[in-house]
């Protein structure tokens, strides 16, 4: 804080000197005090200094404001006042009784940041960022504003001091093991930093409302200060709780944290390898033979590697030279020769072992000539003197296909079908470990292949879990950084065995400004996104539903994960009082933060959201005044659930509760971000929804229609990235209206005709709207008649939105031209009842990273298709459904080399399938009758 406010006043005086004029002397006597102060920091009362600090630096902010007013005699006045006033703190500044040992040495920590650790980053993310910089940003806001009040100021800069101080602490808790005591205290602190971000948000849209009423003159004005009051008064709650949160900062702590990471790992040093996680081409599969595995290794691209080498034990080798194959025994005998042959010999070797014995990882230490080693191992360590060039590929967790496909590969036994209704127990029970997997095909191969013998099995399969889990947990707690492990806690909110959509956990995560951007141009979703796909990577989470283009879709955290996982959210306070039994509540000790409605009567909010609706509301006041979001996993059918939620937060929006909630559904929440109600029942939203000017994501259920109201005076987000599910017809105002909607990244939008008929203004209005939107990477569109038939669908090129990467038309489309006007930035393409009646293949071909391709039902109505060579150089996936005139499919030789991926459904014309894609052995074609 001092330092700052000293450079400010240098810059001042170096740009504009002649400010200072007719308080220069004053002015330097000050600055001079200060600068001793800095100096003999340890000696002052921090609390005193600072509030002198922060009067100066309001003092410069008056001399900046002098500079460029007109009446500069009434800012002299006041500056004067305010120099008189400083003056007179200086002198009765308290100073400290400090003992300062004779052989003390003077430090060169800055006086706001004592380093606590020197340990380095593993990434730009940390608990600093998501601390410190939403309150930074904030609090920035907050002072570029008109007319905020030094007092104002002030209550809001000591709560960024107060923050920042703890940065350099909060940076060495990163490459920390944290105990329980230490993960409350970090919950604490997180959330008091919120509640400051929340605060001042609600104070900067409450001036712009009042901005907007100038109709109110004077007592406009006048009514700024009040707010303005009760701001300052909130910033002063908060500093105060930072200063307890300082003063009783964790001490119980790993003190060999610097050690953490040092672990050697496959040659790495950091722990998440800079690779996809999300898509494996090429990669080899439990359901391959391993002895024709094998064979493709020592036999294909014998140019590219004329030698080659396979050795699945320490002594016998498959050695492949040029075309012959033979194998060499003594091992050991054999190391020289081998290590002289690869010497001058490009070649490659696999090494399939648990144990690696040093002469063979020493084989191409040396070597420059473009040989390569494969090595594959349950372990993640390497010999200290081999250095690796690669990063490692670790293994991450099965998907339930997967899982039982290892299941029944390692089980060799035909499994009788009334068995098979085992099968998602079984592979949910393993949570995608093969470890798991295999252990449990031990204990099924002893007993009869029963159903009882079978379920009591894995009834009792629980119990040593957690130690065949013992290394994820070791990884988990040594080498996934803080803010990693508190984004896990996020996982726990779900119930058990529940797949959990990507987007949802990613929402929950942005809201909380857990994670910062890094630059200009990404947003806090990329950035989630991204680090989304570390636990899936490192083995911590399981991967259970990718998108068709690659991406993540569902995750899982294994049910033995979760359990421990949840023990360490309860403990840290992570989820409140709510997630304990009725009998273990202790009103008054803690606040529920995250409301997670599970349905389940033992739960505290129960009897608040299903039970008595007599419940007085200021009872649930302790309970629910801090809540930040609320999820409910009520599936029970028709209105009831709904009715009971709207109740409960009727009573609790009365009585006070919900001002901080960020994730939820309600007008009265202006701090919300996200509003999802995909699933309901909902089909009008009131105009007053645009009242939560914080809202990110919108989400609406396509088959209810559901509508906006729309006032043409309405202030919308500019915050908005997501909008799906929305209906239009010829009453939505979308010129001068939703066009107005400029940051949306995914749009999903139904147009309707009535009786027959679709005003061409609405198609036209929509299409100039969605070609503004220049960061939109999702687009869905859907043109439909009151029967819910396609109709028809004008479009215009799209080739301007460079960003657009997900496209899902649904509709006749009037100008087929538009299947040569994609953006090349197109990954994902699906049409349905386009009536497309001249080949697209012949134009979508050219899209250079096009990886999925689907034709729906109708969309093509001719009775031939061609797929030439050197079109379509990424695409993976391609589904025919329903194009029940095509009778022949031709696909020229060399073509479509990158396709893993062939559904072809209800296809009842189609005669026979291309010749070239037979025989592909990494292309997987499914031919599905008419149902």
């Amino acid at each position: 804080m001092l330092s700052r406010v000293i450079e400010k006043h240098y810059v001042l005086r170096i740009q504009e000197p002649a400010v200072f004029v007719g308080v220069e002397e004053d002015i330097e006597w000050i600055q001079r005090q200060l600068m001793a102060a800095w100096v003999e920091y340890d000696s002052y009362s921090p609390e005193e200094l600072m509030d002198v600090a922060y009067d100066f630096e309001d003092m410069i902010d008056d001399l900046i404001l002098r500079s460029a007013a007109k009446q500069r005699s009434v800012l002299l006045i006041r500056i004067q006042k305010k120099l008189k006033l400083i003056k007179s703190k200086i002198p009765a500044l308290p100073r400290l009784r400090v003992f300062v040992p004779e052989c003390a040495s003077p430090s060169n920590d800055s006086i706001e940041e004592k380093v606590w650790s020197d340990i380095c980053l593993l990434h730009s993310q940390s608990v600093a960022n998501a601390v410190f910089s939403p309150v930074e940003k904030k609090v920035s806001a907050l002072l570029a504003l008109e007319k905020i009040q030094p007092y104002t100021k002030k209550a809001a800069m000591r709560v960024l001091d107060k923050l920042r101080s703890l940065n350099g602490f909060l940076r060495g808790l990163e490459s920390v093991e944290l105990d329980d005591s230490g993960m409350v205290w970090m919950e604490e602190l997180t959330h008091v930093a919120l509640s400051a971000v929340i605060s001042i948000d609600d104070y900067i849209n409450t001036a712009q409302q009042l901005k907007k009423r100038s109709w109110m003159g004077f007592l406009s004005a006048f009514g700024k200060l009040k707010p303005q009051e009760k701001l300052a008064a909130e910033m002063d709650k908060i500093y105060a709780n930072i200063q307890t949160l300082s003063i009783d900062r964790p001490t119980a702590v790993n003190h060999q944290c610097q050690s953490r990471n040092q672990k050697s790992t496959l040659g790495s040093s950091a722990p998440f390898p800079p690779q996809l996680t999300t898509q494996e081409d090429d990669m080899a599969s439990y359901g391959d033979d391993v002895q024709a595995m094998i064979s493709r290794l020592l036999t294909e691209d014998e140019n590219h590697f004329p030698f080659a080498v396979w050795t699945s034990d320490s002594y016998r080798l498959l050695l492949r030279n040029k075309t012959k194959l033979e194998a060499v025994d003594s091992f050991g005998r054999q190391m020289q020769q081998l290590k002289v042959f690869f010497v001058n010999k490009r070649s490659l070797i696999v090494q399939d072992d648990s144990y690696f014995p040093n002469q063979m990882l020493e084989v191409l230490q040396d070597t420059l000539n473009g040989s390569r080693m494969i090595l594959t191992n349950c372990k993640t360590w390497l010999p200290p003197n081999v250095n690796m060039k690669n990063d490692p590929h670790p293994l991450r967790l099965r998907t339930d296909e997967e899982s039982w496909t290892l299941f029944t590969h390692a089980l060799k036994l035909n499994i009788p079908p009334e068995l098979l209704q085992l099968k998602d127990e079984i592979s949910k029970r393993c949570g995608g470990l093969p470890l798991l997997i295999v252990k449990l095909v031990e204990a099924l191969s002893h007993k009869n292949a029963t159903i009882e013998e079978w379920s009591d099995i894995l009834q009792h399969f629980d119990h040593d879990q957690h130690q065949l889990w013992s290394n994820t947990l070791y990884k988990i707690h040594k080498n996934l950084p803080l803010y990693m492990r508190r984004c896990l806690f996020y996982f726990t909110l779900f119930p058990q065995d529940f797949d959990i959509p990507a987007r949802r956990l990613i929402a929950l995560w942005v809201a909380e400004d857990l994670l910062q951007p890094k630059g200009n141009g990404e947003t806090s979703e990329n950035v989630a996104e991204w680090c989304s796909n570390l636990p899936i990577a490192q083995g911590m989470v399981q991967l259970t539903k990718k998108k068709l283009n690659g991406n993540v879709k569902m995750v899982r955290l294994p049910d033995a994960l979760r359990q421990y996982w949840l023990s360490k959210a309860q403990q840290a306070t992570f989820h409140g009082v709510h997630t304990n039994t009725k009998s273990e509540l202790s009103l008054g000790t803690n606040k529920i933060r995250r409301l997670v409605d599970h349905l389940d009567k033992e739960d505290i909010c129960f009897d608040h959201i299903h039970g008595d609706y007599h419940t007085t509301s200021t009872s649930l006041t302790p309970y629910y005044e801090d809540v930040l979001s609320f999820l409910s996993f009520d599936t029970r059918k028709e209105s009831k659930p709904g009715e009971e939620v709207g109740k409960f937060l009727h009573r609790g929006i009365f009585s006070g509760c919900f001002l901080m909630m960020l994730v939820l559904d309600l007008e009265n929440l202006h701090n919300l971000q996200i509003l999802d109600m995909k699933h309901t029942s909902i089909n009008t939203l009131p105009n007053s929804i645009w009242k939560l000017q914080q809202l990110r994501h919108l989400y609406l259920t396509e088959s209810s229609r559901s509508k906006l109201m729309l006032k043409h005076d309405a202030t919308f987000p500019t915050t908005l990235q997501t909008l799906c599910g929305l209906f239009l017809d010829e009453g939505t105002p979308v010129r001068d209206g939703l066009d107005r909607l400029l940051g949306i990244r995914k749009l999903g939008l139904t147009l309707s005709s009535k009786q027959g008929v679709m005003p061409l203004q609405l198609q036209a209005a929509v299409l100039d709207w969605v070609l503004k939107l220049n960061q939109l990477q999702s687009l869905r569109l859907k043109s439909i008649d009151e029967n819910n038939q396609p109709w028809e669908l004008e479009l215009k090129p799209l080739v301007s939105l460079v960003n657009l990467s997900y496209i899902y038309l649904l509709g006749r489309i009037r100008n087929p031209s538009i299947m040569s006007q994609f953006p090349y930035s197109l990954v994902d393409l699906t049409l349905s009842g386009s009536g497309l009646v001249e080949d697209p293949m012949k134009s979508l071909d050219k899209l250079p990273n096009l990886r999925s391709l689907k034709f729906l039902a109708k969309s093509y109505l001719r009775k031939k298709m061609f797929c030439s060579l050197g079109g379509f150089p990424q695409l993976q996936v391609l589904k025919l459904w329903k194009l029940e005139l095509e009778e022949e499919w031709y696909v020229e030789k060399g073509a479509l080399q990158a396709l893993r991926d062939c559904e072809i459904r209800s296809c009842t014309s189609l005669k026979m399938l291309p010749t070239e894609l037979l025989h592909r052995t990494l292309l997987k074609i499914e031919v599905l009758p008419s149902q």
